[in-house]
């Protein structure tokens, strides 16, 4: 087996490299998302009652400040108590490491990589969260009249926004059934 070149670690690129690329995407998009999440979740417990409602847009969006035991959207919100706590701290801490795994591979800057830093910044907010309140802080309120969608909050939708750019990806990009191919003569 050959000598790797100073610098590589059989990934092709040299560390240097790989380490620019894995700290772009941790400064450029996990960091900002992840405090426009604690801000905004700050904002709300600082300033709202629980239950409060401000609307935004009559009919569409309000802010609503309310707690969320549960996962994302209120998933597994009537779960038993020790889900809430043990099961979503876990899962949280395991999908951060597996995230921050698939950022160091996926380190040049392009849809998979921003997708996986939002999903990392929202699982670190949401995690935050459990950690400090046992909770998680949620205020956004779409609904149409009557028609609610469950309440969410900035890393609910950074995690929603990353997984659709995952699908995007393994649908249109490179590689993909359904991308342009060059047509072979028959």
């Amino acid at each position: 087996m050959p000598a790797l070149p100073c610098g590589d670690r059989g990934g092709g690129e040299p560390l240097s490299a790989r380490l620019a690329g894995f700290f772009r995407s941790l400064f450029l998009i996990t960091l900002p998302v992840l405090a426009l999440d604690q801000v905004t979740k700050a904002l709300v417990r600082n300033h709202l009652r629980l239950s409060d409602d401000i609307v935004l847009i009559p009919h569409w969006l309000d802010i609503t400040y309310a707690l969320n035991p549960g996962a994302a959207f209120s998933l597994l919100t009537n779960a038993p108590p020790w889900v809430h706590h043990w099961f979503l701290i876990g899962l949280s801490a395991v999908a951060i490491v597996v995230l921050l795994v698939l950022l160091w591979q996926n380190f040049r800057l392009g849809l998979i990589n921003t997708a996986l830093a939002l999903i990392l910044a929202g699982a670190c907010g949401n995690l935050i969260d459990r950690l400090s309140y046992g909770v998680v802080t949620d205020f956004i309120l779409m609904h149409y009249y009557a028609h609610d969608y469950p309440i969410f909050n900035v890393a609910d939708s950074a995690i929603t926004i990353g997984v659709a750019l995952l699908l995007i990806s393994s649908l249109f990009g490179p590689g993909s059934s359904h991308s342009a191919s060059p047509k072979t003569p028959a």
